[in-house]
């Protein structure tokens, strides 16, 4: 199993933009970019994260289960005011069900994860499960597991 902690605010993959581009050949070409402007720094966190903790590993094989829990902060309405200001309100909601939502979130961590090498394609990704919870400081966990073949 491999455990990975990336600390700070999750950002999405957002979605990805094609436009044609014609090469000093003259032939035509396909560009593509992700359209999420500050999904970049967070996803070199997690690629350095990720480079950290393989160690110069190689590239895990088969069929892999991808794990994440992103914990983000709350925000301040969700707690009382005066005394009561280190209290979260019995109003407030359990789990934060806004944008950006988790499937967008994984994106971000499965592309930095196959830049970092920790797998060779994220298509080996056969099982997920994924979690937005409150939570600080904000971060993502995540944890790779080798499924077990089955006969």
């Amino acid at each position: 199993m491999i455990q990975i902690t990336v600390l700070g605010r999750a950002q999405p993959a957002g979605s990805k933009r094609a436009f044609a581009i014609r090469r000093k050949s003259g032939k035509l070409g396909v560009s593509v970019v992700d359209d999420a402007e500050r999904s970049r720094p967070w996803k070199d966190s997690v690629t350095a994260a990720a480079h950290e903790v393989l160690n110069g590993a190689e590239p895990l094989d088969g069929p892999l289960e991808l794990h994440v829990d992103f914990y983000v902060a709350r925000p301040a309405g969700h707690y009382g005011t005066g005394k009561n200001r280190s209290l979260v309100k019995a109003s407030a909601p359990r789990f934060p069900a806004t944008r950006p939502d988790a499937s967008k979130l994984c994106r971000c961590i499965e592309d930095a994860l196959t830049d970092a090498g920790v797998w060779r394609d994220d298509a080996q990704v056969v099982k997920q499960v994924v979690s937005k919870r409150y939570g600080h400081p904000e971060r993502a966990e995540i944890r790779i597991l080798r499924v077990e073949e089955q006969p």
